[in-house]
């Protein structure tokens, strides 16, 4: 297996419609989010950094879907790109978020929040690399 080896324009595709997501995502529940992180919208204006280390990790995410997807299920497409990123989620970025947030004593809203879209991140994920083929 070629580490290099998955469909770079799936992998980029992926990201932005993930990234666009996430955009519809939080200004739908931006409430319920700053009221969970504790801040206010007026605290978290101008710095974008936050913008770029998404791009990057969801770019990160895609490829680890791209690349695990067939290795993991013998071939690349819709269904097992959707399994593949539902297990993901399940094995370890749910149990990662609710390790940290019971030990911050985050409330369990900051997680349904963040867990769900990452769910979708995984999800979208898997169907566009799995339509890409």
């Amino acid at each position: 297996m070629s580490h290099f080896a998955v469909n770079w324009l799936a992998v980029i595709v992926a990201a932005i419609v993930s990234f666009a997501f996430g955009a519809g995502w939080y200004m739908l529940l931006a409430k319920p989010w700053l009221a969970a992180i504790g801040k206010s919208r007026e605290e978290l204006e101008g710095d974008y950094t936050p913008f770029i280390w998404s791009g990057l990790v969801l770019l990160v995410m895609a490829y680890f879907i791209a690349l695990l997807t067939p290795a993991l299920t013998g071939a690349t497409n819709v269904g097992n790109g959707l399994l593949v990123g539902a297990h993901m989620w399940v094995g370890f970025i749910l149990t990662a978020m609710i390790l940290n947030h019971r030990y911050e004593g985050r409330p369990w809203s900051l997680t349904a929040i963040n867990g769900g879209y990452l769910l979708a991140v995984l999800l979208i994920d898997g169907l566009v690399i799995g339509l890409f083929g």
